[in-house]
């Protein structure tokens, strides 16, 4: 998904990294996407960028302020709401090594997006690479211990959302995984506890709170490629008998294979299965752009989902000029006002260096999804696309201010017309540039 940067072309590529792990299933979404973060912010420790530095700490603050307009901020085909937005944002990265081995680290980005005329609209975000892990070793042991958080309110980055102007998820995700490296066997086992609260009110239905266990087993056929085994679950109850309970188990084969310094490929296949309980005891509160609440009651009848799962997930640095990523894939993941939505995407970046201090960012983005899959009765059934683009043309107007330039475009179309739309958004950004 698109997302602004001003920190550079590797930067850049570990964003893209992070955003296409983050479509495997529930368990390996949670857990590649984190990992991909943790990464991230060793490198940022290992290049020691930092504003303040106190000893051992580093402290790196970024700084930037944002003047967006945005065409159809309440996602509707017609009587569409425009406003200018003003988002200043504030993001902090630490880090503090307790050992020579052992790293304590932090990221946050905390921001508010202040709606200049619809201001019911105006809200705080936090950044989804939030985070704070201990890194710890023991011999051949990695374990990192972690927290991870993330809260935003813009509905146009959920490919299931149409007809409405907000939609928050306060996630925060904690836990730990360990990885004992045998040379060319690798371990993996993992384990998290996520909680999930949605915002505004009408969307509390979806409050949910979620157990992620994981394991991986990897052996390294070649010193470029390592193949391996993965199995992951996820038992998830929601705090209201509105949707219903459910657990998945997930086990496929993964590969990771890195040809050269600066390509990395990462292929992974295999077949989840999704158990429902069926603990609802009326249908859903439907939010307002599917019209009144039935006043009938219920029980959301839904057959357990049973299907194969893939990701192709590639970075390429392929010159000082050019870098490029892209991800490909099918998945099931939670539904918004059904149980569950199986849906394709396709997902490719390109990062152009063009001339000294001036930067392009383009990305394309398209999803094929079917909300209510499986659906016997009393359940909100959908089939939609959305897809779309987006741009970043950064320059630095100076040593340590950068001047960015944004525009994304949305569009929808569904099995509902009234829940077609498209959007536009144009921003101007200034942000403080690290060295």
């Amino acid at each position: 998904m698109f997302r602004h940067t001003s920190i550079g072309a590797r930067t850049l590529v570990f964003g893209l990294l992070a955003a296409n792990m983050a479509n495997a299933q529930e368990s390996l979404r949670n857990s590649l996407a984190g990992d991909t973060a943790a990464e991230a912010q060793r490198q940022q420790a290992a290049l020691q960028l930092y504003t303040y530095k106190a000893g051992d700490f580093k402290l790196l603050a970024v700084p930037s302020i944002e003047l967006d307009y945005n065409d159809n901020v309440n996602l509707q085909k017609t009587d569409q709401q425009s406003d200018f937005i003003l988002k200043p944002l504030l993001q902090l990265s630490g880090s503090f090594p307790v050992t020579l081995a052992n790293l304590l680290s932090f990221s946050a980005g905390v921001g508010y997006d202040e709606y200049l005329e619809h201001g019911n609209y105006s809200a705080y975000r936090v950044n989804s690479d939030s985070l704070l892990s201990f890194d710890l070793y023991i011999k051949d042991v990695l374990i990192d211990i972690h927290d991870r958080f993330s809260f935003s309110q813009d509905p146009a980055v959920d490919a299931a959302l149409a007809g409405i102007a907000q939609y928050g998820r306060l996630m925060n995700s904690a836990g730990f995984s360990a990885t004992w490296d045998l040379e060319d066997i690798n371990l993996t086992l993992g384990y998290d506890h996520q909680n999930v609260m949605a915002s505004p009110a009408e969307f509390s239905y979806l409050d949910q709170s979620s157990e992620l266990p994981l394991a991986r087993a990897g052996i390294r056929l070649y010193p470029q490629l390592t193949v391996g085994l993965e199995g992951s679950a996820s038992f998830t109850s929601y705090d209201q008998s509105v949707l219903n309970d459910n657990q998945s188990y997930s086990a496929g084969v993964y590969g990771d294979w890195q040809p050269g310094a600066y390509m990395h490929v990462q292929p992974r296949v295999g077949y989840t299965v999704y158990e429902f309980q069926h603990t609802s005891l009326s249908l859903p509160p439907l939010t307002p752009f599917l019209g009144p609440a039935p006043t009938a009651h219920e029980t959301v009848q839904t057959q357990n989902l049973k299907t194969w799962y893939a990701d192709l997930s590639v970075t390429h640095q392929a010159s000082a000029v050019i870098s490029y990523g892209f991800s490909a894939g099918h998945e099931i993941r939670l539904g918004i006002d059904s149980d569950a939505i199986e849906d394709s995407y396709f997902r490719p970046s390109i990062v152009w260096t063009l001339v000294k201090d001036l930067g392009l960012n383009t990305s394309l983005f398209y999803e094929h999804g079917s909300e209510g899959a499986e659906n016997i009765s009393g359940n909100f059934s959908e089939v939609y696309d959305w897809y779309g683009g987006a741009l970043t043309l950064s320059y630095a107007l100076m040593k340590k201010l950068r001047f960015n330039f944004n525009y994304r475009l949305t569009l929808r179309s569904s099995s509902i017309p009234s829940r077609d739309y498209s959007q536009n958004l144009v921003g101007i950004q200034l942000a403080y540039q690290p060295q």
